[in-house]
């Protein structure tokens, strides 16, 4: 049973140095700003609004979590961001400049590991770097540079089917940071691994950003990863998509994996749980299930 005396404090409590890491971080250049953006798609059953009225800006080495119910418009804002979808309305600027489509400038990791399975890891690297017109022995040495970043060193001859779920995310990650991009998006890049390769993951995400000038969104429905991996977390409302709320995560930097069980990261997280699923509301859509058990047989 839970101690009743337990409680949580409150998330927006900050430990002093919480608030000076925030307000050095505000200080910092804005990398990307989204201004009134909204976003319309055509359907046979007329206009769907997807987003509504999204503003907010994401500061220099400063990684953003972005979570929501299902189809509140992350994905659709990421590619907005991305620049392969247009706006309907509102602008995106990335360091002070419109978004007009896709380019270098900005990587993308994708849940699924899209790399080419005919190539080798180290060719994979490369790809990117070829496309930005830089070839030869300098592009092969910045290529392991990177494949060594993320650990992978040994296995820059390997092709992608020999290599773990975990470690094709890494080269995807190398892949993308290979161009230095100004911001890396990341929809859902950890959940098709199984929950230690997750964990592993995240804790090579967090050395990775630590040693690169990176700046980072990052799309997940893990409420546990959003508190360890973000510096601030963005909740989208559903029909249509627009900002609920944009947390602080209260948790020290550097994160660890025994924080996930302190007064603030709970906090943080059950925050989270109450804004995506507010008190009352199914979880669920309302199945017409027909009962296969006894009705004396009920597992609450």
């Amino acid at each position: 049973m839970p101690d009743p005396t337990f409680s949580l404090p409150d998330y927006r409590r900050q430990s002093p140095e919480v608030a000076a890491r925030f307000a050095r971080l505000k200080e910092r250049p804005v990398k990307l700003e989204v201004r009134t953006l909204g976003k319309t798609f055509a359907s046979p059953q007329g206009q769907i609004e997807a987003l509504r009225d999204v503003n907010f800006r994401i500061y220099r080495r400063e990684i953003m979590g972005l979570t929501g119910a299902s189809g509140c418009g992350k994905s659709t804002l990421m590619r907005v961001l991305a620049g392969l979808e247009y706006p309907t309305s509102g602008e995106v600027l990335l360091e002070g400049q419109p978004v007009r489509g896709p380019g270098p400038d900005r990587g993308m990791v994708f849940q699924s590991y899209t790399l080419f399975p005919w190539l080798t890891v180290k060719k994979n690297v490369l790809f990117g770097l070829e496309m930005s017109g830089r070839s030869g022995p300098v592009a092969e040495s910045e290529a392991r540079q990177w494949i060594d970043l993320v650990g992978l060193s040994a296995f820059e001859n390997a092709y992608p089917h020999q290599l773990s779920g975990g470690m094709k995310q890494r080269v995807a990650i190398a892949r993308a940071l290979a161009n230095q991009p100004k911001i890396l998006f990341m929809d859902e890049p950890f959940g098709a691994l199984d929950a230690q390769s997750r964990a592993s993951m995240q804790r090579h995400l967090l050395e990775i950003w630590k040693h690169v000038d990176l700046t980072i969104l990052l799309i997940t429905h893990d409420l546990d990863e959003a508190v360890y991996l973000a510096d601030r977390i963005l909740v989208l409302d559903p029909n249509p998509g627009r900002i609920r709320e944009l947390i602080e995560v209260p948790v020290p930097r550097p994160r660890a994996a025994d924080q996930c069980f302190s007064p603030p990261f709970l906090a943080a997280k059950c925050h989270l749980e109450s804004l995506i699923h507010p008190p009352g509301e199914p979880h669920g859509p309302n199945l017409n299930l027909v009962r296969m058990t006894p009705h004396d047989d009920n597992p609450e």
